[in-house]
């Protein structure tokens, strides 16, 4: 009874369309854990870590003195063998803030799964909820396990929490781990998104083995046959890997599959195809181009990463455009337009969070003082 009169308080908040938040009772370290948590691949917006935990902090307020109450209730409920409501396991899963606390949610997700297998949950997806408690709280083994858990199958039925957990294992170097999720992901025929090619990619770009290899092209050639939108960066990662297999014709193959290459990954990658090619020449046309004197000065000139500089001049030796090479190279640096950032690190960026458009503010049509409907020489009341 009492657990139902918790899910009852708390029922409103987690419905509530216009996520109210509860700042005066930020903890401190909240908010500088959430900036500060280090991601590789996957933006805030897909995260969306920080809203997870706005709401979180809004029914810590609602129920506060309480949490430690409900979830030993909760324990009690799981050994009685009681059912579980569906918003009682909200409740729950916004209340957890300790791996001790994640043993209890993941039995009672396991439990409400094995309940409900043959159910439709709804509109509502506990998966990324699940996934973004295991984020928060560095539980990435913990995510890992459960995903791929023959048990929970059908659990998990979008392509975000899938993502959630191989950007976590990414982050941490589990690419072995994140792998896994990945082909239980394509086993269970959950769709892949823009986000899922990129991480596929990018942890077989990381294992960087003729079997990583040979999954990821047979994984792109799959999507291309579908006609499934490959992003731009997914692709990078293959040519990337491409380069490390020592496979020229397949890393070409792949960037001409791009269909904007103006971005500095691409044209450093274009580089290297090119030097490693031994199209010496066609290298330093890319590079005179980017020097260009039309260019804008408020527009950003292309950078070029000294690692594939020094490739570039590597691979010219003692060749017929060595002098030419050792010149551009020189103008470039003079230029400003070299980067120490590495190959891998340019690969590896995290994409900023977009920035959402500002509202048009609506021309006011009623007045503030008698409610009426404005005239049209009084719009500018």
């Amino acid at each position: 009874m009492a657990l139902g009169r918790f899910g009852l308080c708390c029922r409103s908040l987690l419905h509530d369309t216009r996520k109210r938040v509860f700042c005066a009772i930020l903890q401190p370290g909240w908010t500088e854990s959430c900036i500060g948590a280090k991601r590789h691949l996957l933006s805030e917006d897909v995260i969306k870590l920080q809203d997870f935990q706005q709401r979180k902090l809004g029914v810590a307020h609602l129920v506060t003195g309480s949490k430690g109450n409900f979830i030993e209730l909760f324990n009690q409920k799981l050994q009685k063998n009681e059912l579980i409501l569906r918003d009682e396991l909200k409740l729950l899963l916004h209340l957890c803030q300790s791996a001790d606390d994640m043993v209890t949610a993941r039995d009672a997700i396991y439990r409400y799964h094995a309940e409900n297998r043959n159910l439709a949950y709804g509109e509502f997806k506990f998966g990324p909820l699940f996934m973004r408690l295991c984020y928060e709280l560095g539980l990435e083994e913990l995510a890992a396990v459960t995903l791929t858990d023959k048990n929970m199958k059908g659990f998990f039925n979008d392509a975000t929490s899938f993502n959630i957990a191989m950007d976590m294992l990414f982050t941490k170097g589990s690419y072995e781990n994140a792998l896994e999720v990945l082909r239980t992901m394509k086993n269970q025929g959950v769709p892949f998104n823009k986000d899922t090619w990129m991480l596929a990619s990018a942890t077989c770009y990381k294992l960087n083995t003729p079997e990583t290899f040979k999954i990821c092209m047979t994984l792109i050639e799959e999507g291309q046959t579908r006609g499934d939108f490959i992003p731009r960066h997914a692709y990078c990662f293959a040519v990337a890997l491409a380069l490390q297999q020592n496979d020229i014709e397949k890393a070409q193959s792949l960037y001409s599959q791009i269909m904007n290459t103006d971005s500095r990954l691409c044209q450093n990658l274009k580089v290297v195809i090119l030097a490693n090619s031994g199209a010496v020449k066609d290298a330093i046309s890319i590079l005179s181009a980017a020097m260009l004197p039309e260019t804008p000065p408020f527009v950003k000139k292309l950078e070029f990463s000294q690692e594939v500089l020094d490739l570039l001049r590597l691979r010219s030796g003692n060749g017929p455009h060595m002098m030419r090479v050792e010149k551009i190279l020189s103008q470039i640096e003079q230029a400003g337009q070299v980067t120490q950032q590495t190959l891998d690190e340019l690969l590896c960026h995290t994409p900023t969070r977009r920035r959402r458009p500002v509202e048009i503010i609506k021309e006011r049509r009623i007045s503030r003082r008698t409610l009426q409907p404005l005239h049209s020489t009084l719009l500018s009341e």
